[in-house]
Parts: C-alpha cells; sequence; structure tokens
C-alpha cells in the first residue's frame, strides 16, 4: 500500500529544487549517472521514501565496517543468545534435586518446563511487538533486567508452585531476547557482515557448557543423595513424617546455589548493557516512526565511536523523492516516516494493523511465513522435549551401567562444549550462496534426528557422550543458521515482530512438549523405565526430523537481498 501521508505540493517542489543531485530536470526522474548522497539514482527507483533512507543507512553501516560500535551490539546480543540457554539448561539440571526436596512426583515434573516454556511464550509474542512499537533499546534492557530480577528469586522459593511462578516470569524476560537480538544486530552490522547474525548462537553453548559447569560445582557436592544408582534416595521431608531422615533444604542447596549464580550473571549482562554501554535506538526504526533527525544523529554517534566522519546527513534524507514518485515498492508499507506523525489515533492503529499484513503479501511471503512458522514449532518443540528429559535419562542410562551422578554432570560439559564448532561451521555455510543457508539447516536437522534415535537404541559410556555430542552439535549448526537467516527475509517495521511470532509458535508448542512426554512417563516417573525414556526420545526424534521437510520447502527466491 502506499502512504496515507500526502506531501504539500511546495514541500515537493522544494524537495527538487534544494537537490543538486538530481541531474534529471524533470520531477520524479533522474539520469542513470545522478547521485543521491553517493548512491546512483537508478538504485532507489521504485522505492518508497522510506525504502531509500533504509538504502541510505544501509549504505553509511556498510561504510562503518566492523567497527568498534558494531563489536559492542554483536558482543551485547550475543549476550542474550547466552542467557536464552543457560536458563533453558539449569532447569533440566535442578529437576532431580528438586524433586527429592519439594516432592513432587515424576507426573508433575514437566509443569517446570511447562511453565518456563509459558513465559518464553508470552515474552516472545509481547517483546517481539513491542520491539516493533516502542523501540529496539527499552525491549533490549528491560527483557534483561526481568529476568535477572526473577532469576535471583528462584533460589529462595520453598515450594513447587512458588517456584513455578517464578519460573514462568524467567521464561517472559528471557523470551524476547532471541527476537529482540537478530533484531538490532542485522540494523547495526555492515550486510556482507551478516555471517555474524549466526555466529551469534556461538554464545548458546558457551551458557549451556557455562551451566553444566556451574551445576557440576554445585549440584553434586550439595545435594541429598540423588544418585539414581541408588537403591532409595532419601525422600522428600514433605512426604514423610516427623523424626524420619529425609531431604532438608539445608542438605540440598546445591540447586539454590546454581539458581543465584545465574541470577546474578544476568543482572551483570544488564549492567552491561544499560549502564556500561550506551546503545542508541536503530536508525531504521526512527525513520519508519518519522524522526530523521534522531536517525542521523545515531549514526554520527556510530561513526564518531568508530573515530570516523558520518557520510549521512539530514539534507541527504530531503533530498529524496516524494511518495508519489515510487510505483513499484518492495514493502509497499503504510504510513512510514513523517505520515505516522501526522495523523489521527484511528489511523495509527490502521498503520499499525497494515503492518501485519505484510507477513501474507503475496503467495511467495505468505508461504515463507508459514513455513518459517512450522520450521520453529517442530524445532522447539523437539529440542524442548530432549532438552528437559534429557539430563534425567542420561543419568538413569549411566546409572544403569553404574557411572556416578557426579560423572554424568561432568559429562554435559563435553557433550555442549562441541557445540560451538557446530555453530562455527554453521557460520561458514551462512557465508556461502543463498542455498547454501537452506541445505545446511536441511543436513543439520536430519542429523539432529538421527542422532536422537540412535541414542534410544544403545547404552553404553561412549556412545551416551557421542551421540549426544553429535546431537547438540547439529542443533547448534541448524539454530545459528535458523536464528540469523529469520530477520533477513522480513522489512524492518515488521522484522521484530515476524520474528517473535515466528519464536512464538515455536515456544508455544514447546509447552505441549512436556506435557505430551508426562503421559509417557508411568506414575513412578522416569526411574528405571527403558520404555518410558525411549518413547520420549522417539518422539523428539520425528519431531525434529519435521524440519527437514520444511526446510526443504522454502523458498529460495527470498533468501538474501539488501535488508529494508
Amino acid at each position: 500500500m502506499a502512504s496515507s501521508y500526502e506531501p504539500k505540493d511546495s514541500e515537493k517542489e522544494a524537495h527538487l529544487s534544494d537537490s543538486p543531485r538530481y541531474d534529471d530536470p524533470e520531477p520524479g526522474h533522474h539520469a542513470p549517472n545522478g547521485l543521491i548522497a553517493g548512491i546512483p539514482a537508478a538504485e532507489l527507483e521504485g522505492l518508497t521514501v522510506y525504502e531509500k533512507k533504509c538504502v541510505l543507512i544501509n549504505r553509511e553501516i556498510d561504510n562503518n565496517g566492523m567497527g568498534r560500535y558494531q563489536w559492542y551490539i554483536w558482543c551485547l546480543c550475543g549476550f542474550g543468545y547466552f542467557l536464552d540457554l543457560l536458563w533453558a539448561q539449569a532447569f533440566g539440571l535442578v529437576l532431580s534435586p528438586l524433586e527429592q526436596e519439594l516432592g513432587f512426583s515424576g507426573k508433575s515434573s514437566g509443569n517446570i518446563s511447562v511453565a518456563f516454556s509459558s513465559g518464553l511464550t508470552a515474552g516472545a509474542f509481547v517483546w517481539g511487538m513491542l520491539v516493533d512499537i516502542v523501540g529496539r533499546r527499552w525491549a533490549f534492557n528491560l527483557t534483561c533486567l526481568i529476568s535477572a530480577a526473577f532469576g535471583l528469586g528462584l533460589g529462595a522459593c520453598n515450594s513447587y508452585p512458588a517456584f513455578l511462578v517464578v519460573t514462568a516470569f524467567v521464561g517472559f524476560g528471557i523470551g524476547g531476547n532471541i527476537p529482540i537480538d537478530t533484531t538490532i544486530c542485522l540494523e547495526f552490522i555492515p550486510q556482507n557482515r551478516r555471517f555474524l547474525l549466526a555466529l551469534l548462537s556461538l554464545f548458546q553453548p558457551v551458557g549451556v557448557a557455562i551451566c553444566s559447569a556451574i551445576a557440576y560445582g554445585f549440584i553434586p557436592k550439595y545435594s541429598c543423595s540423588p544418585n539414581f544408582s541408588e537403591a532409595k534416595p532419601l525422600p522428600s521431608c514433605a512426604n514423610v513424617a516427623a523424626g524420619v531422615a529425609c531431604c532438608t533444604r539445608a542438605s540440598n542447596m546445591g540447586w539454590r546455589y546454581l539458581m543465584f549464580t545465574l541470577g546474578a550473571i544476568t543482572l551483570g549482562i544488564f549492567i552491561l548493557r544499560f549502564v556500561v554501554f550506551n546503545f542508541k535506538e536503530s536508525p531504521k526504526f526512527l525513520v519508519y516512526r518519522g524522526f530523521d533527525d534522531k536517525a542521523v544523529e545515531v549514526l554520527q554517534h556510530i561513526a564518531k565511536t568508530n573515530n570516523r566522519a558520518c557520510g549521512v546527513t539530514r539534507e541527504d534524507f530531503d533530498a529524496l523523492t516524494t511518495e508519489q514518485d515510487s510505483t513499484i515498492s518492495r514493502a509497499e508499507l503504510l504510513g512510514a516516516g513523517n505520515a505516522q506523525r501526522q495523523t489521527t489515533m484511528r489511523e495509527k492503529f490502521l498503520i499499525e494493523g497494515s503492518r501485519y499484513a505484510l507477513l501474507f503479501k503475496g503467495w511467495q511471503m505468505s508461504r515463507l511465513t508459514l513455513l518459517v512458522w512450522l520450521t520453529y514449532i517442530c524445532d522447539f518443540w523437539g529440542f524442548t522435549l530432549a532438552g528437559t528429559y534429557l539430563p534425567t535419562i542420561l543419568a538413569l542410562k549411566n546409572g544403569a551401567i553404574s557411572l556416578t551422578l557426579k560423572f554424568t554432570y561432568r559429562t554435559y560439559i563435553a557433550i555442549y562444549t562441541p557445540g560451538i564448532f557446530g555453530v562455527l561451521l554453521g557460520g561458514l555455510m551462512y557465508a556461502l550462496p543463498n542455498v547454501g543457508r537452506k541445505w545446511t539447516m536441511v543436513f543439520s536437522s536430519g542429523m539432529m534426528g538421527i542422532s536422537i534415535f540412535v541414542f534410544s537404541a544403545v547404552n553404553t559410556e561412549a556412545s551416551n557422550i557421542g551421540l549426544n555430542v553429535m546431537e547438540y552439535f547439529f542443533q547448534s549448526m541448524f539454530n545459528a543458521v535458523l536464528y540469523g537467516w529469520t530477520p533477513e527475509v522480513f522489512p524492518a517495521p515488521i522484522r521484530g515482530t515476524a520474528c517473535g511470532l515466528a519464536s512464538f509458535w515455536g515456544r508455544l508448542f514447546g509447552i505441549i512438549a512436556p506435557l505430551m512426554a508426562q503421559s509417557l512417563i508411568p506414575t513412578a516417573g522416569l526411574h528405571g523405565d527403558t520404555q518410558a525414556t525411549n518413547s520420549i526420545l522417539y518422539l523428539a526424534g520425528g519431531l525434529t526430523l519435521g524440519c527437514v521437510l520444511t526446510v526443504a520447502l522454502m523458498p529460495n527466491k527470498l533468501i538474501g537481498g539488501q535488508s529494508m
């Protein structure tokens, strides 16, 4: 749709007469060799004013290269990825000691994942919307603050219901991280460094490995007889009579120490984001909302941080042709720029509604949107199921072959650290021609599913480590490409919303995963039940293989290109 804002005739004339960069005397047309802010006029033909400004912003960001400001942004966005799996891993690791102390049954064990996934789902939806409405800056900081506050509170919970409620709020903060961080990073790094979007996922296996290392230091040492190889671990004090030996809070502080430590780490990242680094709003968000002056100020701040001169001025924006000269728009955005500041409240709601229609603009975009949603559903469904129960399953399988719990927690570090190399390989494939991204995802998702199926069939020390290393290696590779690729194919005004909705659908089906798994678990829980553990693994592997089909059907022509 064209913009609802109609410039006055005097404004049109001023735009033309004040622009020495236009070599064609006819209004609305430019000579092939004409330049606008150093960009050939032909490159801007057929675009709306908003899109032309995005081209200028892209050129300026590209001229910065990977300067100091860009590396700051990349690292801070990476910390959001770090927190995402840091916390996701934690709830699987504390499940056994938590169950032993608080006394809930195996049938209720999936409620932790349900609570966390519910928070993640709400967070992905709410923050994904807000990042396109209130801006990137506040969403970037508030998600981290909420996660830190409630994360610290988890270690003080004394009942299972309280733990579930606080867990949901932690998830609400964490849920916005990846949609927001990919959106921000894409809009601040040069286009020839887009592979760094995939490499943001490097921080995820680091988060998992650090969480596993902290858990290894705390849980085996400060837990009350949690080893599954023992015939009768201590019961919960909530389920026995007074005077009977049981698992008390004082003898089971390991999981609490883990929660306090992760909360402190999250708070430290918030301080880095909000206090230490002076993060500026995205220029593309600002020009879409009609704040051209502020957008130029941000570009000047970036250039100054990188010790160079800014190549874009307000005059460059003003020199662009009017909306009426744009006949073929790539995005057809309603009400971009000054139109948003000169409309009624009713028109503002219509403008917001028009953004969401972009997700289904034409067959190709509708197909892409639906397949992206299905890919996130299969991916999150599968790895949430495996991630929730894998620590317990691995402890059971190791216990069956007389391996200690301390060995099992040490194994987690060995399993998750190689995921770093999976991300690196994904980033390398990401930089290949466009089709490389698509088939990298097809291959890696297929290998994820295969490794889960094989793990269910064998039980030796070597296979328990090797197959889990294989699964997490390809999971890291797949998610690195998927998370980096998703924001590229949607324009900036809908980018955060599109990423948030994709994550929302994934998180929503992540809630269903443990509920389905609970129905496969006997009343006694997972303890010693090979059939129950295999059923969970079969389900996780089958869902993961669904990504092979959804990614293979994605349209190639919408992968790559200049992001608006």
